[in-house]
C-alpha cells in the first residue's frame, strides 16, 4: 500500500471513530445519562445545548470534518480550511491531556458511557495525533496562521464564561466560577490559553521539520 493510500485510510479510520463517538454520545444525552456530577438529568433541550457546548464536542467534530476531506484526498485546502485543521489537531490534543490529567480520576462510568468517553478523551486524540505526526499533510500549519487559530479557543472560553454567568453551569469543573471564583475561573482560562499557544506554535514548528517524504 502506498503512503497516500495508507495517510487515506489512516484519516477515514479516524474520522468514522470521531463520527461514531460523537453519535453514541448524542445518543446517550437524548436518553439522559448523566454528565460528571450532575445529580440529574435537565430536559432535552438543555441536555442538547449542554452538549454542543462542551469543547470535547466542538473539538472532536473538527476533527471528524477535517479528517473526513483528507480521506477524499482533496487536493485544495483553502486558509480557513488549515485554520480548522490546525484547530483540530491542537484541540484535540488539549482534550486528550486535560482529560487524562484533570477530568479521568473525577469520572466513574461504565457501559455505553465509558465507551463514548473513551473514544471521545483517548482514542480520537490518539488517532489524530499519529495521522497528523504520520501522514500530514505537511505545509498546512503556517505561522501567520497562529492569531486565527486562536479565535476557536478565546471565542468558546468567552462563551462559556457568559453562559455560565446567565446559566450557572459550567461543563468542566475547572471554570466553574461558583466553585473557584472569577479569579481562580480566569487563572484557569489563562492556563489554558497558554497551553494552546505554547502548543499551536510547537506544532507549526514541527510541521516545518518533520520529513519530507511525508508531504
Amino acid at each position: 500500500m502506498d503512503t497516500a493510500r495508507s495517510a487515506r485510510s489512516w484519516h477515514l479510520l479516524t474520522a468514522v471513530v470521531a463520527w461514531v463517538a460523537l453519535l453514541l454520545q448524542l445518543v446517550l444525552v437524548v436518553r439522559g445519562s448523566v454528565v460528571l456530577d450532575d445529580a440529574a438529568p435537565p430536559g432535552l433541550s438543555t441536555r442538547l445545548i449542554r452538549y454542543i457546548s462542551y469543547f470535547t464536542i466542538l473539538t472532536n467534530l473538527l476533527v471528524a470534518v477535517t479528517t473526513t476531506t483528507l480521506a477524499l484526498a482533496q487536493d485544495r485546502y483553502p486558509t480557513w480550511w488549515k485554520v480548522l485543521r490546525l484547530n483540530a489537531i491542537v484541540g484535540i490534543t488539549v482534550t486528550g491531556l486535560v482529560h487524562w490529567f484533570l477530568l479521568r480520576p473525577l469520572l466513574d462510568l461504565d457501559g455505553a458511557d465509558w465507551l463514548a468517553d473513551k473514544l471521545l478523551h483517548v482514542v480520537v486524540p490518539l488517532l489524530a495525533f499519529v495521522g497528523w505526526a504520520a501522514f500530514g499533510p505537511r505545509g498546512k500549519a503556517e505561522r501567520r496562521l497562529l492569531l486565527a487559530s486562536l479565535a476557536y479557543p478565546v471565542g468558546w472560553l468567552a462563551y462559556t464564561l457568559v453562559r455560565g454567568a446567565v446559566t450557572g453551569w459550567y461543563p468542566y469543573p475547572f471554570l466553574d466560577v461558583g466553585l473557584h471564583g472569577y479569579a481562580g475561573a480566569l487563572a484557569a482560562c489563562a492556563g489554558v490559553a497558554v497551553l494552546f499557544v505554547a502548543l499551536t506554535w510547537g506544532f507549526i514548528a514541527a510541521d516545518r521539520r518533520l520529513p519530507e517524504g511525508r508531504r
